[in-house]
């Protein structure tokens, strides 16, 4: 072989290699590019997970019909906070102790990889640890039940209750409490089926829970798609007095 063969075999394997280099560093572009977006992705979720709304799903049927076994809810983190909790809303709020059953059989720890995404807002959080019920009553409030057409008033008025579903009475309990400063009073949409305010009045607060523990207000159901909806405040038309100054706790 001559020494200009030779040059010629070299030329033709350098001239091979270098498709396969220009490959290579493609795909290692496109995987930075990717890991990039991904980072962003997470940072974003993230941070509307702490700013703007966090997913819960419903565990049980204590908000029925407004909320199904299953249910993906959003929920605004901007109330309370920015913005003042109302008389309806619907709250998701963490245990204010001993709401939740402490004696309940251990379950399987979760794995990291789901406490993760859970943490920065891809999937929705624990339930475990947190519920979900309709403000009734706000700091000072008089409730009580009921009155003489069976209805739960709220400093003296009468509360007409549409989420309440066929054949569901306001409460079969009667009861009179007077909402301390910085708390709320909340009852569950199926009232025969929760465990709320009324199930807890032996706790601190008389049974109301603290505004501090309020994660934030559900705004929309998310999944599934069949029950995809927003969540509208039935009482944002309705003026309920002012609680008056000479009531007190019973």
């Amino acid at each position: 072989m001559t020494g200009s063969d030779e040059v010629s075999v070299d030329g033709a394997v350098a001239a091979e290699e270098s498709p396969r280099r220009g490959a290579g560093s493609r795909v290692l572009g496109w995987l930075r590019e990717l890991a990039i977006v991904a980072v962003i992705a997470l940072v974003l979720s993230f941070l509307i997970k702490m700013f703007v709304f966090q997913s819960f799903w419903i565990p049980s049927g204590s908000m029925e019909s407004t909320l199904a076994v299953g249910d993906r809810i959003l929920v605004s983190v901007w109330r309370p906070g920015p913005l003042d909790v109302r008389h309806g809303d619907i709250v998701v709020f963490s245990d204010p102790g001993g709401w939740l059953d402490s004696g309940a059989a251990e379950e399987e720890s979760t794995p990291v990889w789901r406490e993760a995404l859970t943490f920065v807002g891809l999937l929705p959080q624990d339930e475990g640890t947190h519920l979900v019920k309709r403000v009734i009553g706000l700091p000072g409030d008089e409730v009580k039940c009921c009155d003489n057409n069976g209805q739960v008033t709220v400093n003296g008025f009468p509360l007409d209750e549409p989420y309440l579903g066929p054949g569901i009475e306001p409460s079969r309990r009667e009861f009179t409490t007077v909402v301390p400063e910085g708390h709320v009073w909340v009852m569950g949409d199926n009232r025969p089926a929760s465990g709320d305010s009324r199930s807890h009045r032996g706790n601190p607060g008389g049974g109301s829970i603290p505004i501090d523990s309020i994660v934030g207000t559900a705004f929309a159901v998310a999944w599934p798609l069949g029950n995809a909806t927003t969540l509208s405040n039935p009482f944002t038309d309705v003026t309920i007095p002012p609680a008056s100054a000479g009531t007190s706790q019973e």
